[in-house]
């Protein structure tokens, strides 16, 4: 072709020693012309085809071909592989323009094809985390680490191109560097073993909540890579977290409780210690009329009546009748009301553990605490169902004659004035 470039050339009258480089010019020019028509074509026409077909297509995993771009990286190796080929037919092969033409498309081939494997890569995970029920496979970090070693391969072999020599002898050369690229990829090694053990030991995946209080995480893990783990905290700010720090520190999981499907009360109402006292009979009549302890003051009622049986009837006994006897308490009571008000809820698992129980007392009073699971995980439902019981029980505690505990405010001080 270079030779009919020429004749022609001659054949118009051009001066001989214009010859040799107006054919370089136009072969230059039609290898440019001919490879940018058909990157057009490619590109606006082909491009616009395939992307029509794969949205009236029926599959899903074709979408990913879209979304990451895989065709449109693909269209730019035509151009580049018809330069390859057609700058031989075009050029002389030992002129420099044509040597130098060969390097660079080789050069840019390369590359390019790196790109449109990562992208393959890219459209694997997406297809992964689409399809996967159970995503414990540490798939973002050993794509990582195939991108790396891609585009370590593809930058071995661009500098094989340029300097003309076999890939083969830039290898050997890296034995010598091994204890430098272990110190500069540290990180990425130790991310790769934890991630290795984060999937074997199904420790954590995406979706997951997750608490690490050392870096101030609280929230969502949105991404497993190779060296840092991406959190979306509940504020919608991202903290990112080592990913060996998943293994050498300690962390919650909250993924058992979503699958369990309820999330655990566990609060104290704090009483005053002064208003726990004994019951009389009149009161142990009034709360008769309520619905939630008839059942409880029956029994009571029985017990007691059966212990006054068995007293002694002498006069000594009679006189510290108030001490030998059993009687109920109103922090008792207390007690078997907020039990049967929360197995009665229907907002509180009964399969699960509830119980309301006395913690030791402090110097701010005797602590009761409150230990139950709402039946969802849902946040705002949780919160919901906590409040209106403990709306509940700071209301009806004065009715049991209980004082619930609280610091002295100015209002306390401006009433006792």
């Amino acid at each position: 072709m270079n030779e009919l470039i020429s004749i022609w050339l001659s054949e118009q009258g051009l001066k001989s020693q214009y010859i040799a480089s107006s054919a370089i010019a136009i072969g230059v020019s039609l290898i440019f012309l001919i490879a940018s028509l058909s990157y057009y074509l490619a590109k606006h026409q082909l491009l616009n085809l395939m992307n029509k077909l794969i949205i009236n297509s029926k599959n899903t995993w074709d979408d990913a071909l879209m979304e990451h771009s895989v065709l449109s990286r693909m269209t730019l190796l035509l151009p580049f592989v018809l330069i390859l080929f057609l700058t031989p037919l075009m050029l002389e092969t030992s002129s420099i323009s044509s040597t130098l033409l060969i390097l660079v498309s080789k050069v840019l081939l390369t590359f390019q094809i790196s790109r449109c494997i990562s992208a393959l890569l890219n459209v694997s995970r997406s297809i992964y985390h689409e399809s996967a029920q159970q995503r414990f496979l540490p798939l973002n970090a050993i794509i990582q680490i195939f991108k790396l070693a891609l585009y370590l391969v593809a930058g071995i072999v661009i500098v094989s191109l340029i300097i003309n020599r076999s890939p083969v002898y830039l290898l050997s050369g890296l034995g010598a560097l091994t204890a430098v690229l272990l110190l500069v990829f540290q990180d990425t090694i130790k991310g790769l073993v934890a991630s290795i053990q984060i999937s074997a030991n199904r420790m954590v995946v995406a979706g997951d909540w997750v608490e690490l209080p050392k870096y101030g995480a609280d929230g969502d893990v949105l991404e497993i890579g190779l060296s840092t783990v991406k959190i979306e905290n509940f504020d919608k700010t991202i903290t990112t977290v080592p990913t060996y720090a998943l293994i050498s520190d300690s962390f919650k999981n909250w993924r058992n409780m979503y699958h369990t499907g309820a999330r655990r009360i566990k609060r104290t109402i704090i009483i005053d210690i002064a208003s726990i006292d004994f019951y009389s009979a009149e009161k142990i009549n009034q709360l008769t009329n309520a619905h939630l302890l008839q059942d409880y003051l029956s029994e009571k009622k029985q017990q007691l009546a059966i212990n006054d049986q068995d007293e002694s009837s002498d006069e000594a006994a009679q006189t510290f009748k108030s001490m030998n006897s059993r009687q109920l308490t109103n922090i008792g009571t207390f007690r078997a009301y907020i039990t049967k008000y929360l197995k009665q809820n229907p907002l509180i698992r009964d399969d699960l553990t509830c119980m309301v129980r006395q913690l030791t007392a402090t110097q701010t009073g005797l602590p009761l605490e409150i230990y139950c699971f709402a039946n969802t995980t849902d946040w705002l439902a949780y919160e919901a169902i906590q409040a209106d019981i403990f709306d509940h029980l700071f209301a009806i505690a004065p009715q049991f004659d209980l004082r619930v505990f609280q610091h002295p405010s100015g209002h306390d001080w401006q009433q006792h004035s």
